[in-house]
């Protein structure tokens, strides 16, 4: 019994020193073990989002394991791929270590991404037009939405819009193109008839032609219709990777880039406007046209030929500018006959023809943008009948201005209907009062001729002077005059002192203007 004992225990000892050796020789050959160099942490466990994904005895890969493992990933869609990746490392020393295989790591790192996943970003194309932008899904729907802006005048659909490279700019930007259906029609045609003697004899034809004389061409041989269409502003398309949230459906885009919307925009004021005008013209309220100007301050407010106004006008996002051929019949005035006359004032005017409408037929070529028209350039007129122009005589002749006739002074009566300020004195007054000390320098308020200066009824002393316009302007209540009947005064000189005199209720000035004998408000006159 004691022998069989001896010889378990000398057996169980050797098939320990096999299994000893077994291990040893294993760890030689087979790769996943390693023998490492004792030198601080030499082999890594290596953690993705806190998933361990593998074992390594070198940190420089792990980084090319994980670029990999993202391409696999974004293999999965056509879309851009978000996901968190935080990487981390617990390192250890050991004599013997498994090592991960890197295809094994790499596609462990796949996984514990695709648990990772953020958000998808969709592929999409941003359409920028001025200050606006929209996010379509594809560029089928940017065409789409491109289309939809010049169909609105292209009824028959002789244009299509297409998407080139913008070859003004470094970065790949996407610009349009528009194209006529019958131009590239003709040019595909062209390229076939070279090929052909037919395209020889055309191109004699074409050689001929431009020796002979262009004859006139009828109302009939011109081709009618739509001429040239462009977009009126700017369009710039690039790629970009959004979230559903910021795509416009093409429904939606269409009716922001082609719905007409109030923008602003400069009118410049041309002779014969007048603010009432202007707001019709643009078919704006006058009252917003006053209030989105700073400069007018009522309905009554002067303008000037050449002043710029701020205007509304219906516009959509995206502009398109077109040319169309017309033909009409019409009847139509001739333009106004000017005539001279050095001896007259340019406010003076007298019509030496009245006019009368013709009658014609027109081919005209019309630029529009949008619905507005910008230009016509006729091409074809047949006068039915002539028209008669209307002829008018005008002055050349600066007339005289008007300045107030005191400096300083405050206005204590105006001109109107008044309640009697004192017995004798009249309940519509005539003129202008400014209530200044006596003494106050009176000047002529535009050169003339003195036509009286004395004492008058309800005047006291005053002065008449006759303008070369046929105005006559008088000064009341003076103190003092100092010019004579007959004398010629300039602007601004003095021609009395103020006083109190005639019916009057303290010191002051009366000024009045007369219009062929009769007193106007002097307010509307003076500079």
């Amino acid at each position: 019994m004691k022998k069989i004992t001896r010889h378990y225990k000398k057996m169980k000892i050797a098939y320990i020193k096999v299994a000893v050796f077994a291990s040893i020789a294993s760890i030689f050959f087979f790769p996943s073990f390693q023998k490492l160099e004792s030198t601080g942490d030499n082999i890594f466990k290596v953690y993705l989002n806190d998933i361990e994904v593998g074992t390594v005895a070198d940190l420089d890969n792990v980084d090319n394991f994980l670029i990999e493992a993202r391409r696999r990933l974004a293999g999965t869609s056509d879309e851009l791929v978000l996901a968190d990746s935080e990487l981390r490392y617990e390192g250890s020393e050991v004599l013997w270590g498994k090592v991960d295989d890197d295809s094994v790591i790499t596609s462990n790192m796949s996984k514990a991404l695709g648990k990772s996943v953020k958000e998808t970003l969709n592929r999409s194309y941003t359409v920028k037009i001025n200050e606006y932008t929209v996010n379509l899904s594809s560029t089928q729907e940017v065409l789409a939405l491109l289309q939809a802006s010049i169909n609105k005048y292209d009824s028959k659909r002789q244009y299509y819009v297409d998407l080139v490279l913008d070859g003004e700019r470094e970065l790949n930007v996407l610009t349009t193109q528009i194209y006529s259906v019958e131009e590239q029609k003709e040019k595909e045609e062209a390229a076939e008839e070279v090929m052909t003697s037919v395209g020889i004899n055309a191109a004699l034809d074409e050689m001929f032609a431009d020796v002979e004389p262009a004859e006139e061409k009828d109302f009939s041989d011109y081709e009618l219709g739509l001429k040239s269409l462009m977009f009126g502003d700017t369009v710039e398309v690039v790629e970009s990777y959004l979230q559903d949230y910021e795509i416009t459906s093409l429904d939606q885009a269409i009716e922001e880039v082609t719905k007409e919307q109030e923008k602003e925009q400069i009118y410049e004021v041309v002779s014969g406007d007048t603010l009432s005008q202007i707001a019709e013209k643009n078919e704006i309220p006058l009252a917003d046209l006053i209030a989105m100007n700073e400069t007018i301050e009522n309905e009554n407010s002067m303008i000037r030929v050449g002043d710029e106004l701020i205007v509304t006008v219906p516009e959509p996002e995206l502009s398109v500018e077109r040319t169309e051929e017309l033909y009409y019949e019409e009847d139509y005035e001739a333009e106004i006959e000017y005539v001279d006359n050095d001896d007259w004032f340019t406010n003076q005017t007298q019509t030496i023809q009245e006019p009368s409408a013709g009658h014609r037929k027109v081919v005209v070529n019309v630029a529009y943008r949008n619905n507005e028209e910008l230009s016509r350039e006729i091409l074809k007129e047949e006068i039915t009948y002539e028209a008669v122009p209307k002829i008018v005589e005008r002055g050349t002749k600066i007339p005289p201005t008007y300045i107030k006739p005191i400096s300083g002074g405050r206005q204590s009566s105006g001109f109107g209907r008044r309640k009697s300020p004192t017995r004798g004195a009249s309940s519509y007054h005539k003129g202008i009062d400014w209530a200044t000390p006596t003494g106050t320098a009176v000047m002529a308020s535009s050169a003339g001729t003195v036509a009286r200066a004395g004492w008058g009824s309800g005047y006291g002393y005053v002065v008449y002077i006759n303008h070369a316009d046929g105005r006559q302007t008088r000064y009341g209540h003076l103190s003092k005059i100092l010019v004579s009947p007959g004398q010629t005064v300039s602007q601004g000189q003095k021609i009395a002192l103020s006083g109190n005199t005639g019916v009057s209720t303290g010191p002051h000035v009366h000024f009045e203007i007369l219009i062929n004998g009769s007193q106007v408000n002097p307010l509307k006159y003076l500079n």
